[in-house]
């Protein structure tokens, strides 16, 4: 009993070990050395920001898309007002009345309920061919758009970018950084082996015919959130082809949640998206979660043979290894004692938020 335990643990030690390496390898190859490339390009973009009682956000967003190392007769920026209550709208129009650049329009008969018909509304109105979106509490960095720009000069469908979290003194801050500097590596490693599964509505852009030719959101409802994830695996199942950026100057900034409630609302709609990707996708994540927790969990086994700790250290030191060597590039900093504890918060929150998007309340959009 205890020889066929070792050998299993050992099979399932190993195969963390390929996984984890194929992962760290990929990390290396997408982001690679932290600088910036300088080229010439034309693209014209239309930026399209769905926003929805963000008067308080809204003004540095707009700032931010004005002060854009990019000339301005190569992008219009559309904001779509999703029925705010909070004079979103009236915010908007004071902010732009010297862009010219700059339109607003509010989302009347959306063709899509939440924020996918208000930026099929925006897309709709768009009159450049590239499309790129980000959220309205955000703000983009100030090449932005030029680095954007040229990897849709490579001939990309979709692309996708880095986005961090302002830090705070806060504990949900704190998790969230963590939790989202995991998952961007699993993200930017999938999409370094051609199978993307997730991007950051944050930082999201595409050719106006791809979407298209994907129809638009219309395969994309099962969720309300999605705009982003879904539109991805439609991109996949069409062989489009999906680039990412990760330059440091063209990282979008944006506010994590403030309270755990908060915080497991919205992870519970990002939860409950994954429920739809593809099942090639569906299967790693799982294989890979349940390899991470199984391991966290190891040591409860110790009765059965000293063996048992071996996975649990092993998880602990690449896990310390891989977030020390890559949060710079996401401007996030943890010490020693955070990493090890943030990583086991890290996985019981997976379990958590499985379980609050599969039997919580928490979908609603805004």
């Amino acid at each position: 009993m205890i020889y066929v335990f070792v050998c299993f643990l050992i099979l399932i030690l190993a195969l963390f070990i390929v996984l984890n390496g194929m992962i760290s390898y990929a990390i290396f190859q997408v982001f690679g050395p932290l600088h910036d490339e300088d080229k010439s390009n034309s693209i014209k973009f239309s930026v399209v920001v769905s926003a929805k009682n963000e008067k308080k956000n809204i003004a540095k967003l707009i700032k931010a898309l004005d002060a854009q190392d990019y000339p301005k007769d190569l992008y219009e920026v559309i904001i779509v007002d999703d029925n705010s209550d909070d004079c979103t709208y009236e915010t908007v129009l004071e902010h732009i009345k010297d862009k010219p650049n700059f339109s607003v329009i509010r989302a009347i008969d959306k063709p899509y309920p939440a924020k996918k018909g208000a930026l099929s509304l925006g897309i709709g109105k768009a009159v450049n061919p590239f499309i790129i979106t980000t959220d309205a509490d955000c703000e983009p960095g100030k090449r932005w758009l030029k680095t954007f720009a040229m990897r849709f000069d490579s001939g990309y469908d979709i692309v996708f970018g880095l986005y961090s979290f302002y830090t705070t003194d806060s504990f949900v801050n704190k998790m969230s950084q963590f939790n989202h500097l995991r998952s961007s590596l699993l993200t930017f490693s999938a999409a370094y082996y051609k199978k993307p599964y997730c991007a950051g509505a944050s930082s999201f852009a595409f050719k106006k015919e791809s979407f298209d030719a994907l129809h638009g959101y219309k395969n994309t409802l099962e969720t309300l959130s999605g705009d982003d994830d879904l539109l991805i695996r439609e991109a996949v199942k069409h062989n489009m082809k999906i680039g990412t950026v990760t330059s440091p100057s063209a990282i979008v900034y944006t506010a994590s949640k403030e309270t755990i409630k908060d915080y497991l609302i919205q992870k519970a709609r990002h939860t409950t998206t994954s429920n739809y990707y593809l099942p090639i996708h569906q299967f790693f994540l799982a294989l890979w979660h349940f390899l991470n927790i199984g391991f966290l969990f190891s040591p409860v086994l110790y009765f059965i043979t000293p063996l048992s700790l071996l996975p649990f250290v092993v998880k602990m030191l690449t896990d310390l290894m891989t977030i020390m060597l890559h949060q710079r590039k996401f401007r996030y900093f943890f010490n020693l004692p955070e990493v090890f504890f943030f990583q086991i918060i890290y996985e019981l929150m997976l379990i958590i938020n499985y379980v609050n998007a599969s039997y919580g309340r928490n979908k609603k959009w805004k």
